[in-house]
């Protein structure tokens, strides 16, 4: 895939195009990739899609302290999984915000080579939101630009919409965010030294640190997680929150318990796929307690993690 900044061009007339923030890749998204990819086949031009490297809200709104799916690279990486040919990372500004419909058509076409652009279902663009569907379309004609309205997505988990899974993930319910993403919800980060309490009541843990900051964090509580580490893709469960039980303070970690897992792996990447919400975060009476509380987390998180393989 072809990765084009916000100031290369492409030559005219070589391009269907769609455009969009693309947080998460969700499955509405990939109705609509798919759509590009079919009708830039059809006519023998590169498919495209155009997204922002800054959502617009954190640029009209600066307080809006909006939180994303994925970083920029993660979204790049995941449109190329799919077959696009050319990802175009455009940036967003209060500038930019000012063109109408028109104007910014104008500028795809000049800086992109869209000669058509597919527009998701209820896609608005530019600075005037009054408009419609059938304002795009004239004013594509004007510019010699196909404007084609993508068929809705239908599937068992519509509606889907990043917000939606942003409100989902906040919740705990990252089963229902997988089911609208088509996959795990999934962060990164580096193993980094936490309080070294795990391991004294039997349930060692990978403390993950240096996770973007922009990432959303599922609501506290424990989860059965995927774990890839040192190449390897492992089941676990995994804590987010401020364990209670033990008393460490009021800073929110994220603490990974790897299932048949001892390595040394301080410094080393780590990416946890979040699977199933297993139960809030609360504070127990003794360390015993916890013991056994974890104990329970880590079969019923076997039983979940195992499922998925069958």
């Amino acid at each position: 895939m072809q990765i084009i900044a916000d100031n290369d061009r492409l030559p005219q007339g070589t391009t269907v195009a769609t455009i969009g923030m693309f947080d998460g890749v969700h499955l509405g998204h990939l109705t609509l990739i798919s759509e590009v990819k079919r009708i830039a086949a059809e006519r023998g031009l590169k498919s495209a899609v155009i997204t922002f490297a800054q959502h617009p809200q954190s640029v009209l709104r600066p307080d809006s302290d909006i939180e994303m799916l994925m970083t920029v690279d993660d979204k790049v990486a995941e449109i190329g999984r799919q077959g696009i040919d050319v990802t175009v990372l455009m940036n967003f500004t209060y500038e930019l915000s000012l063109n109408n419909s028109r104007q910014f058509l104008q500028i795809l076409r000049d800086r992109y080579g869209v000669a058509a652009l597919v527009v998701g279902y209820d896609h608005r663009f530019g600075h005037d939101k009054t408009e419609t569907f059938a304002d795009y379309v004239n004013h594509g004609k004007e510019l010699g630009i196909d404007v084609i309205k993508a068929p809705e997505y239908l599937g068992e988990y519509a509606p889907v919409s990043s917000s939606i899974i942003r409100r989902l993930i906040a919740s705990g319910k990252v089963d229902d965010a997988m089911r609208c993403m088509g996959r795990p919800y999934t962060i990164s980060g580096k193993v980094v030294h936490g309080f070294h309490n795990g391991r004294g009541i039997g349930f060692p843990t990978a403390n993950v640190g240096e996770i973007p900051a922009q990432l959303i964090l599922p609501h506290k509580g424990a989860y059965a997680v995927m774990v890839n580490v040192a190449g390897q893709w492992r089941q676990g469960m995994v804590n987010v929150g401020v364990r209670p039980t033990l008393e460490n303070g009021p800073q929110l970690s994220v603490e990974v318990n790897i299932f048949d897992f001892d390595d040394d792996i301080y410094g080393l990447p780590i990416t946890l796929q979040f699977i199933k919400f297993l139960r809030l975060e609360f504070k127990l009476g003794s360390i015993e307690e916890l013991r056994a509380q974890l104990t329970r987390d880590r079969e019923t998180s076997r039983k979940i993690l195992s499922s998925l393989t069958k």
